[in-house]
């Protein structure tokens, strides 16, 4: 390498290039959800990827701990925001004489947590959130699952399930088997690893965390509990009677259910879940999951009411409840389904041109363009076209204008389907006429 020692290219693990096709698709997806979020009336918000580290700390439990931290130059110690809710919090108190509530915003953007790499998960990757800050109604937490649902049906996902429950709920299950309320953090980290490590292996956790084993049996016994929503919440009245704060968790998620059908919510879309904790320790009220089976990915989006975090900047509760779906997941699903056209290209047409059609050709493009085609002028005259017209293939483009001396001497084009090979020629005036019948959409 001339000038310097040659370098070897490689990224970091747990982080990825995006190649054009996969942005495409990204991009895509990534319109249709906020589609969604708008038509609910959110807004965009956007904020720094680096904070203060004192705004990112003492919200989160584990996930703290995959934060990426550091000294900047400046010697100020800062973080790389490891979801977008705190972020939000954090704008909720500093600019709330600017904002009308209840505020309804959605960010769209990535974020970092030096977790272990696999399938679906990335030290990088992108959330997708619509929170409501300044509501303690229901009425929000079920608007915030109908966006949840609408979003992952927008994108065609197959078989998904929003399990819901209630963080404090979970809490009264824990006081009324015998789990210490001290230790209710440890239960909710604990009973969050179900579906990883099993029965045994939540209980094995709990007497770690010096949870009584019989009290953890007796948790997971009454986690398991399935049924229609409102007999189960029927039944853990009876069983909770005499826990103080069941009668007001049991009554919120009656509420929440209740309004989901009038939010135009299939049944077949969300369950209760009483074995749902949700990992973060912010979330104050119901917690909400969407899973998708097959393939068997897992999680694609979370959810919650976090009422005490924006009150942890301003010193005053704020009630708040939001959910965030997971980008990468969801791209995997949809790819392996093919649930959305994969698109190679953003290009619609390819403009083949001679030397001494170059500028004749380049006017055609503008013209097309202005007519609200994507158009990709050739940049090399001097190759054939058919070179060209090969290029444009290659590259996933589905139409090509060939400009030639004596079709536009003659004030016409030839127009070239580079998915069947057909060829036609075209009067210069109905150019983008006869485009329209030959493009999809």
């Amino acid at each position: 390498m001339a000038g310097g020692t040659q370098r070897t290219a490689r990224v970091l693990k747990g982080f990825r290039d995006y190649l054009p096709e996969q942005m495409i698709l990204r991009g895509r997806i990534i319109r249709r959800f906020r589609e969604v979020f708008e038509r609910h009336g959110f807004e965009p918000l956007d904020t720094p990827t680096i904070e203060y580290l004192e705004v990112l700390t003492g919200k989160a439990g584990e996930n703290e701990k995959l934060m990426y931290r550091f000294t900047d130059h400046g010697g100020r110690e800062v973080g790389l925001r490891y979801d977008l809710t705190v972020p939000l919090a954090r704008v909720v108190a500093m600019h709330q004489n600017d904002l009308a509530f209840p505020f309804k915003r959605y960010h769209i953007a990535p974020v970092w947590r030096a977790d272990n790499p696999q399938r679906g998960r990335f030290r990088e990757f992108w959330q997708c959130d619509a929170d409501i800050a300044g509501s303690a109604s229901m009425l929000a937490d079920a608007e915030v699952v109908a966006v949840m649902a609408e979003a992952l049906a927008a994108v065609g996902l197959p078989e998904f399930t929003i399990r819901i429950s209630h963080r404090r709920l979970l809490e009264c299950i824990g006081l009324a088997a015998g789990v210490p309320a001290e230790r209710a953090s440890s239960l909710y980290r604990a009973v969050d690893k179900l579906d990883k490590i099993g029965r045994d292996g939540v209980v094995r956790e709990m007497v770690a965390y010096e949870i009584p084993e019989a009290s953890a049996r007796r948790v997971l016994d009454l986690v398991a509990a399935t049924g229609a929503p409102e007999s189960l919440l029927a039944a853990l009245a009876y069983e909770l009677s005499e826990v103080q704060g069941s009668e007001e968790a049991l009554s919120e998620l009656s509420e929440l259910f209740a309004a989901l059908p009038a939010f135009g919510v299939p049944e077949d879309r969300y369950l209760l879940d009483l074995a749902l904790a949700r990992g973060l320790d912010y979330y104050t009220g119901p917690v909400f999951e969407a899973t998708v089976t097959e393939p068997k990915i897992g999680s694609v989006g979370g959810a919650g009411r976090y009422d005490d975090l924006v009150g942890g900047f301003l010193g005053r509760p704020v009630p708040a409840t939001g959910m965030s779906l997971g980008l990468e997941r969801i791209v995997e699903v949809v790819q392996e389904h093919g649930l959305l056209p994969a698109d190679r290209t953003v290009a619609q047409v390819a403009v083949a041109i001679f030397p001494a059609t170059v500028a004749a050709g380049a006017r055609l493009a503008s013209e097309m363009r202005a007519a609200g085609f994507n158009v990709d002028l050739s940049l090399q005259p001097n190759r054939s076209v058919g070179d060209q017209l090969k290029l444009a293939g290659r590259q996933g483009i589905p139409a090509a204008i060939i400009v030639g001396e004596s079709e536009i001497a003659e004030g016409r084009v030839s127009l070239k389907d580079l998915r069947s090979g057909d060829q036609e020629t075209v009067p210069r005036d109905k150019v983008a006429a006869a485009l329209r019948r030959l493009l999809p959409g």
